[in-house]
């Protein structure tokens, strides 16, 4: 479209983004900067509501528009939120804080501030949310980063409540290339306005007039006097109050839209999309939308300097006020020679920011990384070693001349700190393949052993950053040390920032307007599935997991579509916020570390947390355009079962509390990859043939458990094989058939050329990992290095004529070139290509499945080796979600559990000396917090009821009766039921629902409640089941039942044999689901006597009023079985199911 010409000169110095004012703005900083562009602009600030979290959009874009041949200039800054005195403020903030502690929970720092329009422009009396606006636009480099380290310590605990605040010693001490301006209704000389009106024109003036010497004393003739122009009245007369600044001080002045969307017909989502903000918050915000704009009584989009000067005539004729022309249209007109001459055309520095100190003083940082390398090497005996020295040379060369020694040292340093704390993973990605990174401890894997490629992790040739992530047992913790030892202003977490989902946009809109919900959820439940098939299609998928977008939902789902046509007015809105800013989170593990980055970034907080203003993930990458590199510090929790295990290994050999030093000693004297046995047959046969599956890495699913048991790996690269293939494209595809065939039949694998056979007879002839098809295009290519091999694995799958297309065809000429100058023929090598393409579309990282297999091996081993030492931290590690689950594999191990005892049970579960026995830990009771464990273990034993509700030492708040009623109803006090009661529900009733305060009380409580006797077995199973993880099958499946079964031959569910087609069981959980044709189904989990986790069956064609299902009652089935898609039964249940007790 061609650009709207204008007459008056104007740029915007005043707007907001989605990025940035959340729930306030709509529309990315690139949607603001595009429309203002054709509309006539030549530059646009973005002035976010205390912090610059559009920035990184900005400069992306900006760069985008200029590469594109638009001269565009983006200004940056930010609309702070100012108070004259932090100190005075923090005073009574303080005094008021201690006045409310007792009612009121202390608001959390929030990355996500929503502005209060309406409490923003008006007096506040409450000094705690006391603020004023004040507009900052960075003139330079220098003024940039004053602007940042002014907005990072505004999210200081001193600075903040509810808003980051500034005041005028923090403008005094980073004023410098900083233009400011008065801002809005909510801005500084408002708030004069507001707190001063009721006495008059003249005290208003008084309070202006402080205000103008003051920032005159800050900032010269760099501030400025902002007039706006709507329908509001005091906006009129704050007009004429800025105006006399003017005329009195020789202020000058400039007019703004304070522009919130990005085009004038966007008013209306704007308005429902500040409604949904403060319902999330649980504030409701008008109950319907305005009609049109004019209700509003302004338009708030980028305008250009004639629609400002046509808006400054129709609201000040509306609101019946003159003003001076001239003097309007100079304040027009000065945004411009702001904008153009005394604002610099810079963009923010983006080199590579890496910490200095993690290079020693009086070397550079290369020479230090290689000297580190040269020190491993020699503790791993490898310095003779020919391989090792070229490899490393070939490496250090690579991260020298792209400039990352830096980064290696500071992976070091957070290795070094990791393992003084907790134990770490072997590798993880692509990093494993760097024999820097295994001699430094970064990585335990040996890529020399593996045949693992440094170029799949950093190519010569590339332009991307190095990306190793870092597996821990606990990277909180971890990351909390960083932050101590190196400061918070140098190690810093990463946001993430959670967009409005299609889904749930649609219900909250539809509720807004009134919408029934059923109505709504017929749709939302099933227009993902009715487009993924279509969408697949488009893209040519045909295997493997997708998830459509918006738009592709949109376009595919027929339930989607007439729900749309029916309101039209939702589609409206839901195309224009789908994707709008809802809300700031934390990366799982994400850190930037560099020095002084509040010089470099304006830093936010969330959650009580300094974090990133800009993200970096799969869908957003702004840190790394900005110059900052992302450390990826993960948790996995099977770090911490192995620590776990080690624990009580050392504790049954005589160490009464082991050390954190002592289990890493372990650890690297048995579990380390140099040091355990990878080819220890006993493991393999035991655990992966053997299917004993307690907390094996990789191997929680059946699919894969049944897999490995039919391959039977003797290997770690068996291993790695099995895990690469157990996904669903492979699956899909056929290709765990294949390798199993081909396994087994090793005399059926053809390899068409030595080369072939040398890259793939580790995986019996196929291409499993992404790095064997860089390998063989290297190795029968012609002077086709592996960086290009590399290049290749990504550029396989592209089509069309781009310029990845390109690079592909150039590949595949000096491929099969290669291949004909190496003796085969040229249908040999195109086949070979064929095979290449084949399998791109679902190659893993070798590099990564290694690591993880490695990891598995381990886990196998311990359970081998010390299978009770093992099993007990699995228990302690597992979720709540999956505790009965555990539980029931424990006992399929052949182990026993002691229910809780409140005089035996402790912390973590521990192991009777017989060796086959668990007893339970308090903490694993469901309502049992902390604080209440605490107190039992402080003052036990307890040997009557009097010892546990009479005692001295105990602090009851914290011991309080719902904790006691979980003690009681679990069992964990069944010894302190003495022959006064009839039984436990007696002793609960008297002891605990009646909670007497004296023991004259509790006397009185057991007479009275005598009747109550014991609970009912339903009660009993229910206590048991809700409260312990554990479910008591022998309570449900008495003896004499079990014994007629048996004579039956009726086999538990988990034997299910499809020629008899019955089984017995036990619903443990029921679901009342539809189809997406709306009709009703069961899917019902169960369990029995014999497996270790809950089976599903669905029950099809049920009528939920008729046909109904007990939990925890034992029933005879008959369903049906089917390998893809399991358990099911069709029709009324009466024909399928029948209750046995």
């Amino acid at each position: 479209m061609d650009r709207t010409k204008t007459n008056i000169p104007f740029v915007g110095l005043h707007a907001h983004s989605v990025a940035g004012s959340v729930f306030d703005a709509i529309g990315y900083p690139q949607e603001h900067m595009d429309f203002a562009y054709d509309n006539g602009s030549s530059a646009l600030a973005l002035t976010d509501h205390g912090n610059m979290n559009g920035l990184a959009h900005q400069v992306l874009h900006t760069k985008k528009m200029r590469e594109q041949g638009k001269e565009f200039k983006p200004i940056f800054g930010c609309e702070a939120y100012f108070l004259p005195s932090l100190e005075e403020w923090h005073a009574e903030y303080e005094h008021s804080r201690n006045q409310k502690a007792k009612n009121k929970k202390k608001d959390k720092t929030s990355g996500t501030t929503i502005e209060d329009e309406g409490a923003s422009k008006k007096a506040m009396d409450n000094i705690l949310n006391r603020r004023r606006h004040l507009i900052l636009l960075a003139q330079n480099q220098e003024g940039l980063s004053n602007l940042f380290k002014i907005i990072s310590q505004s999210y200081k605990p001193t600075n903040f409540y509810r808003y980051p605040r500034i005041d005028y010693d923090l403008l005094n001490k980073y004023s410098e290339g900083i233009i400011a301006a008065s801002a809005c209704l909510g801005g500084v000389y408002a708030g004069d306005y507001w707190e001063n009106m009721a006495d008059g024109e003249e005290a208003v003036l008084v309070a202006m007039r402080a205000t103008t010497e003051k920032m005159l004393s800050i900032f010269g003739d760099r501030w400025y006097g902002e007039l706006q122009w709507n329908n509001v009245p005091e906006q009129h007369r704050l007009n004429k109050c800025i105006i006399k600044m003017h005329e009195e001080y020789g202020i000058k002045l400039i007019s703004t839209a304070d522009s919130h969307y990005p085009g004038p017909n966007s008013w209306k989502d704007r308005e429902l999309y500040k409604r949904l903000g403060w319902l999330g918050k649980g504030r409701a915000e008008g109950a319907e939308l305005p009609d049109n704009v004019e209700e509003i009584g302004y338009e708030l989009y980028p305008k250009n300097g004639d629609q400002m000067w046509e808006s400054y005539q129709q609201y000040s004729q509306e609101a019946g006020e003159e003003y001076d022309d001239e003097i309007i249209l100079k304040s027009i007109t000065e945004t411009h020679r702001i904008a153009h001459e005394l604002i610099d055309d810079f963009m923010p520095s983006t080199e590579v920011r890496l910490p200095d100190f993690v290079v020693p003083p009086g070397v550079s940082a290369i020479a230090a990384l290689t000297k580190m390398c040269i020190e491993g090497l020699r503790q791993r005996g490898l310095t003779e070693n020919d391989v090792y020295i070229s490899r490393l040379k070939k490496e250090l060369y690579v991260i020298k001349d792209r400039g990352f020694s830096k980064y290696f040292l500071t992976m070091n340093a957070i290795a070094k700190v990791a393992n003084e704390l907790m134990l770490t993973g072997t590798g993880r990605g692509s990093a494993a393949g760097s024999l820097v990174a295994y001699v430094l401890g970064i990585t335990q894997i040996d890529p020399i052993k593996y045949d693992l490629q440094f170029e799949r992790f950093l190519r010569s040739d590339a332009t991307d950053y190095p990306d190793i992530d870092y597996d821990v047992a606990e990277p909180m913790a971890l990351k909390q040390k960083l932050i101590d030892e190196w400061g918070e202003n140098c190690v810093v977490p990463i946001s993430n920032w959670n967009t409005l989902q299609l889904r749930s946009l649609i219900k909250d809109i539809s509720k807004f307007y009134g919408v029934p919900f059923t109505e709504v959820n017929l749709v939302t439940s099933k227009m993902i599935d009715e487009a993924t098939g279509l969408a697949k299609k488009k893209h040519g998928i045909k295997a493997g997991v997708y998830n459509p977008n918006f738009q592709e939902v949109m376009e595919y789902s027929e339930s989607l579509k007439k729900f749309l046509s029916k309101y039209p007015h939702i589609k409206t809105h839901v195309e224009a916020l789908c994707g709008q800013v809802r809300s700031c989170s934390r990366h799982a593990g994400g850190v930037v570390i560099a020095e002084n980055l509040d010089s470099y970034m304006p830093l936010i907080n969330s959650g009580g947390v300094t974090q990133t203003p800009w993200s970096e993930g799969q869908n957003v990458r702004h840190l790394e355009p900005m110059g900052f590199i992302k450390y990826d510090l993960l948790g996995l929790a099977t770090l911490r079962t192995i620590q776990g295990a080690i624990y009580h290994v050392l504790k049954s050999q005589g160490i009464d509390e082991p050390s954190y030093e002592q289990i890493k000693e372990f650890y690297d004297n048995n579990l380390h990859p140099d040091k355990i046995d990878l080819h220890d047959q006993d493991v393999y046969e035991n655990i992966f043939h053997g299917g004993k599956w307690a907390g094996i890495f990789q191997f929680t699913e059946d699919n894969a458990q049944a897999f490995c048991q039919k391959v039977k790996p003797t290997s770690i690269i068996d291993l790695a094989a099995i895990t690469s293939i157990q996904r669903p494209g492979p699956l899909s595809a056929g290709v765990d058939k294949d390798y199993f065939s081909a396994k087994t039949n090793p005399a059926q694998i053809k390899y068409v050329s030595e080369a072939h056979k040398s890259v793939t007879q580790e995986t019996h002839g196929f291409l499993i990992f992404q790095e064997q098809i860089a390998m063989l295009a290297h190795t029968l290519g012609e002077d086709l290095s592996l960086d290009e091999g590399n290049i290749l694995r990504k550029v396989l799958t592209k089509k069309g004529t781009g310029k990845a297309a390109k690079v592909k065809e150039a590949l595949h000429k000096k491929f099969i070139d290669g291949c004909i100058q190496k003796g085969l023929k040229k249908s040999t090598g195109v086949r070979l290509w064929d095979t290449f393409e084949y399998f791109s579309g679902y190659g893993f990282n070798k590099s990564h499945a290694v690591c993880y297999s490695l990891l598995s091996f381990q886990c196998a081993w311990l359970l081998n080796y010390y299978p009770a030492a093992w099993v007990a931290a699995f228990l302690d590690k597992e979720p709540e979600d999956r505790k009965e689950k555990a539980i029931n594999i424990a006992k399929s191990l052949g182990y026993t559990i002691d229910q809780v005892d409140i005089n035996k049970s402790g912390t973590v579960w521990e192991i009777a000396e017989c060796g086959k026995k668990f007893i339970q830990p308090l903490t694993s009771l469901k309502g049992l917090g902390d604080k209440a464990v605490e107190q039992i273990l402080n003052n036990r034993p307890f040997h009557t009821v009097e010892d546990l509700l009479f005692n001295d030492d105990i602090i009851y708040s914290k011991l309080n009766k719902k904790a006691l009623d979980v003690l009681a109803r679990s069992g964990a006090l069944s010894h302190l039921v003495d022959d006064r009661f009839t039984g436990a529900k007696h002793f609960w009733s008297a002891a605990i629902v009646d909670r007497p305060k004296t023991k004259k009380r509790f006397l009185q409580n057991v007479e009275a409640y005598r009747e109550e006797g014991e609970f009912t077995s339903e009660e009993e199973i229910h206590n048991i089941a809700s409260l312990t993880g554990t479910f008591p099958v022998s309570m449900v499946m008495t003896d004499e039942l079990m014994k007629k079964l048996d004579e039956m031959m009726v086999p538990p569910i988990s034997h299910y044999d499809s020629d008899l087609m019955v089984a017995w069981l036990i619903p443990r959980n029921i679901a009342l689901k539809k189809t997406k044709s709306g009709k009703s189904y069961y899917q019902i989990d169960v369990i029995d006597n014999t497996n270790s986790s809950t089976i599903t069956i669905r029950c099809w064609g049920i009528d939920p009023d008729k046909d109904k299902v007990y939990v925890n009652r034992p029933y005879l089935v008959r369903p049906k079985y089917d390998p893809q898609w399991g358990f099911s039964t069709n029709g009324r249940l009466a024909k399928t199911w029948k209750i046995l007790a």
